[in-house]
């Protein structure tokens, strides 16, 4: 299988041209070639497929092998790949993903894209769509119970579930590894979720940490930023545009409440491209 490493601010994944090639066992793929030890190393797989409905197909599955619906930082290095391996010479594309159709703008520089911004649609904030079990339509400020401490999350879906909170603590400061798994897993999530620990810097800021279902820790999540953002311009933290600050890197957030409409920007980057037997 022939396939190219790609990064979005240090949310690595591997791409494979599914145009070409052909990936009979994804989840259990995914498992093999994210394995940094025995692996090629990666947050997971992402096919780049054909669509009836957009001009390309993105279709991701974790670290763990499960399936996911979108991926923030994935989706600009999709971008990314079918311009630069001439699979298209249009700068402004649309994909579909399992949690919707994403339409992209490419920012190219010598020919190749350096930059991307995606209109990640419309966040969903009723508790049953995200999905998340809340006494109320929205869970917007509301208590969580969490390894015998209660946390303030507010949960929002840009295409997958997240759930966020903001705490006075230094995000770095945080063990992740040991409060990650008791998020993803509780069962006010039936679908597990995705959580971001979040610092408010100032009004156009926000240092954020992630603790992705499927895959742990990363770098970075683009989804997660965007939820994060919206998050806390729902509650008044911020103004509607930021930069989040995540462990890999930066991107820009804004979100077009006349619109309905969140936007984000970053880098894509190509690691190195090789072939492996699966």
């Amino acid at each position: 299988m022939k396939f190219t490493k790609m990064q979005g601010i240090g949310n690595d994944y591997v791409y494979v041209d599914c145009f070409k090639e052909q990936v009979a066992n994804p989840g259990e793929t995914a498992i093999k070639i994210s394995d940094r030890h025995f692996g090629i190393g990666s947050d997971g797989l992402i096919l780049i497929k054909p669509s009836k409905v957009a001009d390309f197909f993105m279709e991701m599955y974790n670290a763990d092998g499960s399936k996911a619906q979108m991926c923030g930082n994935g989706i600009r290095c999709v971008a990314k790949y079918v311009y630069d391996k001439g699979l298209t010479d249009k700068t402004a594309i649309s994909v579909e993903t399992l949690g919707g159709i994403k339409y992209l703008d490419l920012t190219v520089e010598g020919g190749e894209v350096s930059f991307v911004k995606v209109n990640m649609g419309a966040p969903e904030l009723l508790a049953a769509k995200i999905p998340v079990k809340a006494d109320s339509k929205q869970a917007v400020d509301v208590p969580l119970s969490v390894g015998g401490k209660t946390y303030r999350v507010t949960c929002v879906s840009m295409g997958n579930p997240h759930c966020v909170t903001f705490l006075e603590k230094d995000v770095r400061e945080l063990k992740l590894e040991e409060i990650g798994p008791d998020f993803e897993n509780h069962p006010s999530f039936p679908e597990r979720i995705n959580t971001e620990f979040v610092n408010v810097i100032d009004k156009k800021n926000l240092l954020m940490r992630v603790w992705e279902r499927g895959s742990g820790e990363t770098l970075a999540c683009g989804t997660g930023a965007c939820a994060t953002a919206v998050a806390a311009m729902l509650n008044g933290l911020t103004e509607d545009e930021v930069t989040v600050h995540l462990l890999g890197g930066e991107l820009k957030i804004s979100w077009d409440k006349k619109e309905n409409l969140v936007y984000m920007q970053g880098p894509a980057v190509t690691v190195f491209e090789g072939e492996i037997n699966i």
